[in-house]
């Protein structure tokens, strides 16, 4: 669904990615791995139109989508969820309804409901402030908020930023629930997430320096103890 060839981007003029590759199929889990500051982060803004893409080839379902403004990837499919993922001076609700504005009105209380259904801890909570919920709690909320306009394929930027062990466990856990009716794009450095994944890429100072499926990262041990110290 998604295919990445030779991208190339950055902020201003200081040049961040390098012939980032990679492609990820239908309803696929595909974990970007990286360090702090390999350029995870800026890969997703560039996918979902927030930084431009200097040089390369974006493409959704053989669609060609680097012309387009972040409001036109949206209509494609294409979701995004931030590292912090919700604005914490709004209520559960609140977060929710802003992830709806795509949704046609006469349905955006149905696809709350539906949030509510696979999150009823959000529903207890709906009128809190998402800023004053567990950790594990604001993270349902932003993957709630970015599933409510029902992607095709959502980036995940850090989904495990911030959070305890039990928490990051919970959050994996409900992602690998989705399964099979969404393609997952998840930016991380926790290697806990590779449960869940189908394939894994790792950027590794702004170029890729893998692609394949788990059990040949797996297998890899010059990989995994140059990019992430495991023997």
């Amino acid at each position: 669904m998604l295919e990445v060839s030779q991208l190339t981007s950055g902020y201003g003029s200081m040049q961040v990615l390098w012939d980032i590759s990679l492609s990820v199929k239908e309803n696929e889990i595909q974990v970007v791995l990286g360090a702090n500051g390999a350029g995870k982060s800026t890969f997703l803004k560039v996918a979902i139109g927030l930084l431009p893409l200097w040089s390369g080839d974006l493409k959704m379902n053989g669609t060609n989508i680097a012309p387009l403004a972040v409001a036109e990837r949206v209509k494609h499919g294409l979701g995004y969820m931030s590292e912090q993922g919700i604005f914490p001076d709004l209520s559960v609700e609140e977060n929710l309804r802003l992830g709806s504005l795509r949704t046609k009105t006469k349905s955006v209380g149905d696809q709350i409901d539906n949030i509510y259904e696979r999150f009823p801890e959000l529903k207890e909570r709906r009128k809190s402030l998402a800023g004053g919920l567990s950790g594990g709690q604001r993270k349902l909320v932003g993957i709630g908020r970015a599933l409510i306009s029902e992607p095709k394929i959502l980036l995940m930027d850090e989904p495990s930023s911030g959070l305890s062990p039990r928490y990051v466990n919970e959050v994996i856990e409900r992602l690998a629930e989705l399964r099979g009716g969404i393609t997952l794009v998840i930016a991380e450095q926790n290697i806990s997430f590779l449960s869940i994944a189908d394939t894994v890429s790792v950027i590794e100072g702004g170029k890729t320096r893998f692609t394949g499926s788990v059990s040949d990262f797996n297998n890899n041990d010059t990989l995994k103890e140059a990019f992430f110290g495991i023997e």
